[in-house]
Protein backbone atom coordinates (compact mmCIF):
# COMPACT_ATOMS: atom_id res chain seq x y z
CA UNK A 1 0.00 0.00 0.00
CA UNK A 2 1.28 3.84 -0.71
CA UNK A 3 -0.53 6.74 0.06
CA UNK A 4 -2.11 9.39 -2.79
CA UNK A 5 0.07 12.14 -3.07
CA UNK A 6 -2.89 14.56 -2.75
CA UNK A 7 -5.37 12.89 -0.28
CA UNK A 8 -3.36 10.96 1.79
CA UNK A 9 -5.65 8.13 1.06
CA UNK A 10 -3.62 4.30 1.07
CA UNK A 11 -4.29 2.76 -1.68
CA UNK A 12 -2.27 -0.58 -3.63
CA UNK A 13 0.16 -0.24 -6.38
CA UNK A 14 -0.87 -3.39 -7.56
CA UNK A 15 -4.83 -2.41 -7.44
CA UNK A 16 -4.90 1.03 -8.15
CA UNK A 17 -6.85 2.33 -11.30
CA UNK A 18 -5.48 5.74 -11.80
CA UNK A 19 -1.22 6.81 -12.02
CA UNK A 20 1.11 9.00 -13.21
CA UNK A 21 4.40 9.54 -14.06
CA UNK A 22 7.01 12.33 -12.60
CA UNK A 23 10.31 12.57 -12.49
CA UNK A 24 10.93 8.97 -13.05
CA UNK A 25 8.46 7.71 -10.11
CA UNK A 26 5.09 6.23 -10.41
CA UNK A 27 2.50 7.86 -8.13
CA UNK A 28 -0.89 6.09 -7.52
CA UNK A 29 -4.19 8.04 -7.33
CA UNK A 30 -7.30 6.77 -5.38
CA UNK A 31 -9.53 8.62 -8.05
CA UNK A 32 -9.05 10.21 -11.41
CA UNK A 33 -9.93 13.40 -9.26
CA UNK A 34 -6.94 13.27 -7.68
CA UNK A 35 -4.91 12.17 -10.50
CA UNK A 36 -5.74 15.42 -12.37
CA UNK A 37 -5.22 17.54 -9.40
CA UNK A 38 -1.86 16.01 -9.22
CA UNK A 39 -0.68 16.78 -12.58
CA UNK A 40 -1.69 19.95 -12.85
CA UNK A 41 0.59 20.83 -10.08
CA UNK A 42 3.11 18.10 -9.27
CA UNK A 43 5.37 20.04 -6.96
CA UNK A 44 2.17 21.39 -4.69
CA UNK A 45 2.12 17.76 -2.97
CA UNK A 46 5.94 16.69 -3.10
CA UNK A 47 6.67 17.46 0.03
CA UNK A 48 10.29 16.21 0.95
CA UNK A 49 9.97 14.57 4.62
CA UNK A 50 13.98 14.28 5.49
CA UNK A 51 15.56 16.26 8.27
CA UNK A 52 12.14 17.18 9.58
CA UNK A 53 10.15 15.14 12.56
CA UNK A 54 7.32 17.00 11.44
CA UNK A 55 5.93 18.75 8.84
CA UNK A 56 6.91 22.84 8.63
CA UNK A 57 4.76 24.83 6.35
CA UNK A 58 4.88 28.21 5.98
CA UNK A 59 2.43 30.06 2.99
CA UNK A 60 3.86 33.20 1.41
CA UNK A 61 0.89 34.76 0.09
CA UNK A 62 2.26 37.74 -2.28
CA UNK A 63 4.79 37.28 -4.70
CA UNK A 64 6.37 40.61 -5.40
CA UNK A 65 10.15 41.98 -3.95
CA UNK A 66 8.97 41.58 -0.35
CA UNK A 67 7.09 37.98 -0.82
CA UNK A 68 10.26 36.81 -3.04
CA UNK A 69 12.80 37.46 -0.94
CA UNK A 70 11.32 36.16 1.88
CA UNK A 71 10.98 32.70 -0.07
CA UNK A 72 14.06 32.55 -0.86
CA UNK A 73 15.78 33.56 2.85
CA UNK A 74 13.52 30.88 4.30
CA UNK A 75 14.48 28.23 1.73
CA UNK A 76 17.94 29.34 2.50
CA UNK A 77 17.54 29.25 6.62
CA UNK A 78 15.97 25.29 6.09
CA UNK A 79 13.40 26.43 8.76
CA UNK A 80 10.35 25.28 6.46
CA UNK A 81 9.95 21.84 4.18
CA UNK A 82 6.15 23.16 2.93
CA UNK A 83 6.55 26.66 1.08
CA UNK A 84 3.26 27.28 -1.09
CA UNK A 85 3.88 30.49 -3.12
CA UNK A 86 0.51 32.05 -3.71
CA UNK A 87 -0.11 35.23 -5.86
CA UNK A 88 -2.43 36.60 -8.26
CA UNK A 89 -0.21 36.25 -11.45
CA UNK A 90 0.28 32.15 -11.94
CA UNK A 91 2.70 33.01 -14.43
CA UNK A 92 4.77 35.29 -12.15
CA UNK A 93 4.05 32.77 -9.07
CA UNK A 94 5.23 29.54 -11.92
CA UNK A 95 8.19 31.37 -12.73
CA UNK A 96 9.86 31.95 -9.20
CA UNK A 97 8.75 28.86 -7.97
CA UNK A 98 10.83 27.16 -10.70
CA UNK A 99 13.55 29.99 -10.19
CA UNK A 100 13.61 28.68 -6.34
CA UNK A 101 13.86 25.24 -7.03
CA UNK A 102 16.30 25.03 -9.47
CA UNK A 103 18.57 26.17 -6.24
CA UNK A 104 17.28 23.10 -4.35
CA UNK A 105 20.32 21.27 -4.32
CA UNK A 106 22.27 23.82 -2.49
CA UNK A 107 19.81 24.01 0.40
CA UNK A 108 18.16 21.75 2.50
CA UNK A 109 15.28 20.16 1.21
CA UNK A 110 11.71 22.06 0.83
CA UNK A 111 8.66 21.50 -1.63
CA UNK A 112 7.94 25.14 -3.11
CA UNK A 113 5.36 25.14 -5.44
CA UNK A 114 2.09 27.21 -6.61
CA UNK A 115 -0.86 27.19 -4.24
CA UNK A 116 -3.84 28.99 -3.67
CA UNK A 117 -5.67 29.92 -0.40
CA UNK A 118 -6.39 26.06 0.51
CA UNK A 119 -2.73 25.84 0.87
CA UNK A 120 -3.24 27.76 4.03
CA UNK A 121 -4.83 25.09 5.73
CA UNK A 122 -2.35 23.13 8.36
CA UNK A 123 0.41 26.37 7.82
CA UNK A 124 1.95 26.78 11.09
CA UNK A 125 2.01 30.29 9.52
CA UNK A 126 0.65 32.48 6.47
CA UNK A 127 2.85 35.71 5.79
CA UNK A 128 0.64 38.33 4.01
CA UNK A 129 3.19 40.36 1.50
CA UNK A 130 -0.02 41.10 -1.01
CA UNK A 131 -0.90 44.77 -1.45
CA UNK A 132 -0.13 47.52 -3.46
CA UNK A 133 3.33 48.82 -2.43
CA UNK A 134 5.16 52.13 -1.33
CA UNK A 135 5.52 54.28 -4.06
CA UNK A 136 8.60 57.17 -3.86
CA UNK A 137 7.33 59.95 -2.15
CA UNK A 138 4.33 57.97 -0.46
CA UNK A 139 3.70 57.45 3.24
CA UNK A 140 2.13 54.49 4.87
CA UNK A 141 -0.75 55.77 5.02
CA UNK A 142 -1.80 56.73 2.13
CA UNK A 143 -1.57 53.07 1.38
CA UNK A 144 -4.33 52.22 3.68
CA UNK A 145 -7.33 53.05 1.54
CA UNK A 146 -6.13 51.02 -1.43
CA UNK A 147 -5.16 48.19 0.75
CA UNK A 148 -7.68 47.70 3.70
CA UNK A 149 -10.13 46.85 0.36
CA UNK A 150 -7.35 44.34 -0.83
CA UNK A 151 -7.46 42.90 2.16
CA UNK A 152 -11.51 42.66 2.69
CA UNK A 153 -11.37 40.37 -0.38
CA UNK A 154 -8.36 38.31 1.20
CA UNK A 155 -8.03 37.81 4.42
CA UNK A 156 -11.54 35.93 5.05
CA UNK A 157 -10.28 33.36 2.29
CA UNK A 158 -7.52 33.08 4.37
CA UNK A 159 -8.82 32.47 7.77
CA UNK A 160 -11.34 29.96 6.32
CA UNK A 161 -8.68 27.25 6.10
CA UNK A 162 -7.44 27.83 9.49
CA UNK A 163 -3.98 28.48 9.51
CA UNK A 164 -2.05 28.71 12.95
CA UNK A 165 -0.44 31.78 13.00
CA UNK A 166 -1.09 35.37 10.48
CA UNK A 167 2.14 37.53 10.25
CA UNK A 168 0.37 40.00 8.10
CA UNK A 169 3.92 42.24 6.55
CA UNK A 170 2.12 44.93 3.89
CA UNK A 171 2.07 48.26 4.90
CA UNK A 172 0.54 50.81 6.68
CA UNK A 173 1.51 47.00 8.68
CA UNK A 174 -0.52 48.26 12.00
CA UNK A 175 -3.48 49.24 9.92
CA UNK A 176 -3.67 46.25 8.02
CA UNK A 177 -3.04 43.98 11.11
CA UNK A 178 -5.94 45.49 12.87
CA UNK A 179 -7.81 44.95 9.78
CA UNK A 180 -7.19 41.25 9.47
CA UNK A 181 -7.52 40.60 13.06
CA UNK A 182 -10.97 41.95 12.02
CA UNK A 183 -11.98 40.31 9.03
CA UNK A 184 -10.07 37.06 9.77
CA UNK A 185 -12.05 36.91 13.27
CA UNK A 186 -9.07 34.70 14.61
CA UNK A 187 -7.68 34.61 18.32
CA UNK A 188 -5.73 37.99 18.65
CA UNK A 189 -2.39 36.24 19.31
CA UNK A 190 -2.56 34.41 16.40
CA UNK A 191 -2.55 37.48 14.05
CA UNK A 192 0.63 39.50 14.29
CA UNK A 193 2.27 42.04 11.90
CA UNK A 194 6.08 42.41 11.31
CA UNK A 195 5.65 46.08 13.40
CA UNK A 196 8.73 47.58 13.93
CA UNK A 197 10.78 44.39 14.07
CA UNK A 198 12.85 45.82 11.05
CA UNK A 199 13.09 49.28 12.92
CA UNK A 200 14.34 47.94 15.85
CA UNK A 201 17.14 45.72 13.55
CA UNK A 202 18.06 49.48 12.09
CA UNK A 203 18.31 51.27 14.97
CA UNK A 204 20.56 48.40 16.94
CA UNK A 205 23.01 48.66 13.54
CA UNK A 206 23.12 52.43 13.61
CA UNK A 207 23.94 52.23 16.86
CA UNK A 208 26.33 49.46 16.99
CA UNK A 209 27.98 51.42 14.01
CA UNK A 210 28.14 54.33 15.99
CA UNK A 211 29.55 52.69 19.36
CA UNK A 212 31.63 50.93 17.08
CA UNK A 213 30.36 47.03 18.73
CA UNK A 214 28.45 44.02 17.28
CA UNK A 215 24.63 44.68 16.23
CA UNK A 216 24.31 41.67 18.68
CA UNK A 217 25.51 43.53 21.65
CA UNK A 218 22.97 46.55 21.54
CA UNK A 219 19.79 46.17 22.81
CA UNK A 220 17.63 48.53 22.04
CA UNK A 221 14.10 49.12 20.91
CA UNK A 222 11.91 51.26 18.65
CA UNK A 223 8.04 50.55 19.71
CA UNK A 224 4.11 52.15 18.52
CA UNK A 225 3.81 52.99 14.41
CA UNK A 226 5.96 51.05 11.90
CA UNK A 227 6.07 54.87 10.38
CA UNK A 228 6.20 58.40 10.59
CA UNK A 229 4.96 58.72 14.90
CA UNK A 230 7.63 55.43 15.89
CA UNK A 231 9.15 55.76 18.97
CA UNK A 232 12.85 55.28 20.01
CA UNK A 233 12.98 53.77 23.71
CA UNK A 234 16.38 55.10 24.26
CA UNK A 235 15.92 54.45 28.07
CA UNK A 236 16.27 51.23 27.35
CA UNK A 237 19.29 50.85 25.24
CA UNK A 238 21.87 48.70 26.44
CA UNK A 239 25.87 48.19 25.26
CA UNK A 240 26.75 44.75 26.08
CA UNK A 241 24.11 45.09 28.93
CA UNK A 242 25.67 48.71 29.94
CA UNK A 243 23.05 51.15 30.10
CA UNK A 244 23.54 53.91 27.45
CA UNK A 245 23.52 56.56 29.35
CA UNK A 246 26.67 55.48 31.71
CA UNK A 247 27.89 53.19 28.77
CA UNK A 248 28.60 56.69 26.83
CA UNK A 249 31.11 58.32 29.63
CA UNK A 250 33.48 55.84 29.40
CA UNK A 251 33.36 55.67 25.72
CA UNK A 252 36.78 57.48 24.13
CA UNK A 253 34.76 59.19 21.38
CA UNK A 254 33.65 62.97 21.23
CA UNK A 255 30.32 62.56 19.91
CA UNK A 256 28.64 65.80 18.47
CA UNK A 257 25.58 67.35 20.10
CA UNK A 258 22.58 65.93 18.47
CA UNK A 259 23.89 62.80 17.39
CA UNK A 260 21.35 60.34 19.21
CA UNK A 261 18.84 62.67 17.10
CA UNK A 262 20.58 62.13 13.97
CA UNK A 263 20.64 58.18 14.46
CA UNK A 264 17.09 57.99 15.58
CA UNK A 265 16.48 60.04 12.08
CA UNK A 266 18.38 57.71 10.18
CA UNK A 267 16.25 55.18 11.39
CA UNK A 268 12.90 56.68 10.77
CA UNK A 269 13.34 57.90 7.57
CA UNK A 270 15.42 54.62 5.76
CA UNK A 271 12.54 52.99 4.34
CA UNK A 272 12.22 56.09 1.91
CA UNK A 273 15.84 56.69 1.28
CA UNK A 274 16.08 52.64 0.19
CA UNK A 275 12.65 53.34 -1.66
CA UNK A 276 14.01 56.68 -3.34
CA UNK A 277 16.98 54.72 -4.30
CA UNK A 278 15.89 51.17 -5.65
CA UNK A 279 12.10 51.32 -5.74
CA UNK A 280 11.55 48.79 -2.31
CA UNK A 281 12.95 47.86 0.57
CA UNK A 282 13.33 43.65 0.59
CA UNK A 283 16.52 42.19 1.93
CA UNK A 284 16.59 43.30 5.37
CA UNK A 285 12.84 42.70 5.58
CA UNK A 286 13.26 39.17 3.83
CA UNK A 287 15.65 38.17 7.12
CA UNK A 288 13.32 40.15 9.65
CA UNK A 289 10.97 37.54 8.48
CA UNK A 290 12.71 34.51 8.69
CA UNK A 291 13.52 35.61 12.16
CA UNK A 292 9.76 36.00 13.24
CA UNK A 293 8.90 32.27 11.67
CA UNK A 294 11.71 30.88 13.29
CA UNK A 295 10.20 32.21 16.48
CA UNK A 296 7.27 31.06 15.43
CA UNK A 297 7.94 27.49 13.69
CA UNK A 298 10.89 26.75 16.57
CA UNK A 299 8.53 28.12 19.90
CA UNK A 300 11.81 30.26 20.97
CA UNK A 301 9.65 32.29 23.11
CA UNK A 302 11.38 35.16 22.08
CA UNK A 303 11.01 38.66 22.86
CA UNK A 304 10.19 40.82 19.42
CA UNK A 305 8.53 43.95 18.63
CA UNK A 306 6.08 43.00 16.34
CA UNK A 307 2.45 44.68 15.64
CA UNK A 308 -0.15 43.21 18.18
CA UNK A 309 -3.85 44.16 19.70
CA UNK A 310 -2.99 46.07 22.42
CA UNK A 311 -4.76 46.24 25.74
CA UNK A 312 -4.01 48.37 28.69
CA UNK A 313 -0.08 48.65 27.63
CA UNK A 314 0.55 52.20 29.66
CA UNK A 315 -3.21 52.95 28.91
CA UNK A 316 -3.31 51.88 25.33
CA UNK A 317 -6.34 49.94 23.63
CA UNK A 318 -7.68 48.47 21.04
CA UNK A 319 -4.78 49.38 18.89
CA UNK A 320 -2.46 47.56 16.96
CA UNK A 321 0.93 48.78 17.25
CA UNK A 322 4.42 47.34 18.13
CA UNK A 323 5.24 46.49 21.99
CA UNK A 324 7.73 44.18 23.41
CA UNK A 325 5.94 40.56 23.50
CA UNK A 326 7.06 37.61 23.77
CA UNK A 327 6.70 35.19 20.65
CA UNK A 328 6.59 31.54 20.09
CA UNK A 329 4.69 28.74 18.37
CA UNK A 330 1.24 30.05 19.18
CA UNK A 331 1.67 33.61 18.01
CA UNK A 332 1.70 36.43 21.03
CA UNK A 333 2.39 35.08 24.57
CA UNK A 334 2.43 37.34 26.68
CA UNK A 335 3.46 41.15 27.11
CA UNK A 336 6.82 42.39 28.13
CA UNK A 337 6.07 45.13 30.36
CA UNK A 338 9.22 47.12 30.35
CA UNK A 339 9.48 50.53 32.00
CA UNK A 340 9.32 53.64 29.90
CA UNK A 341 10.08 57.50 30.88
CA UNK A 342 7.31 60.29 30.64
CA UNK A 343 8.25 61.66 27.73
CA UNK A 344 8.60 57.69 25.67
CA UNK A 345 4.74 56.93 27.33
CA UNK A 346 3.65 60.40 25.99
CA UNK A 347 5.14 59.96 22.49
CA UNK A 348 3.90 56.17 21.99
CA UNK A 349 0.12 57.05 23.33
CA UNK A 350 0.23 59.71 20.57
CA UNK A 351 1.29 57.11 18.08
CA UNK A 352 -1.31 54.85 19.63
CA UNK A 353 -4.09 57.82 19.07
CA UNK A 354 -2.86 58.47 15.43
CA UNK A 355 -3.14 55.11 14.75
CA UNK A 356 -6.32 54.84 16.09
CA UNK A 357 -7.63 58.01 14.40
CA UNK A 358 -6.87 56.00 10.84
CA UNK A 359 -8.52 53.04 11.53
CA UNK A 360 -11.90 54.85 12.90
CA UNK A 361 -11.72 57.20 9.53
CA UNK A 362 -11.45 54.02 7.32
CA UNK A 363 -14.32 52.63 8.95
CA UNK A 364 -12.42 49.12 10.48
CA UNK A 365 -13.93 49.77 14.09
Amino acid sequence: MVSDPVCNMQVSEQEAEYSSQYQGRTFYFCSNHCKKHFEKNPERYLVPERGFETDRKVAIVGTGNVGTTFAYALMMSGLANNIPLIGRSPEKVKAHVMDLNHGMMYVPPAGIYQGDYSDCQDADLVVVTAGEPQKRGETRIDLAEKNIEIFRRMIPEIARYNPRNLLIVSNPVDILTYAALKFSEMPMNRVIGSGTVLDTARFRYLLSSHCEVAPRNVNAYILGEHGDSEVPIWSNVRIGGVPMRDYCPTCDKECPTGHLDAIFSQVKNAAYEIIKGKGSTSFAIGLALVDIAATILRNENNVLTVSTLVDAFYGIRDTCLSIPVLVNRNGVAKTVNITLEDSEIKQLRSSAEYLKGVTQELGIE
